[in-house]
């Protein structure tokens, strides 16, 4: 069975001391959000990236992980055509 690769609408960030996730477009190339980049989060918050090794082990940000887990409900039942 070959499984296919589908990027998911968000990218996680490191902010106030939380790693949260936003579907805000990164810059052109960037593999993250720069460091003192405002971002909106999937919590509806907006924060300052901190894109640091520190800031990479922070906890997630519970609001940010339920709501990114929904999407990937939602894309995965929209993919295969079933709800879960």
């Amino acid at each position: 069975m070959r499984v296919m690769y589908q990027p998911y609408p968000f990218h996680w960030v490191p902010a106030a001391g939380q790693r949260h996730a936003s579907t805000d477009r990164r810059p052109e190339g960037a593999l993250a959000y720069p460091t003192g980049t405002s971002v909106a989060t999937l919590c509806r918050e907006q924060v300052v990236a901190d894109n640091t090794e520190i800031g990479w082990l922070w906890p997630t940000c519970d609001g940010c992980n339920t709501e990114a887990h929904r999407i990937v409900r939602e894309l995965s039942a929209t993919s295969t055509g079933r709800s879960i």
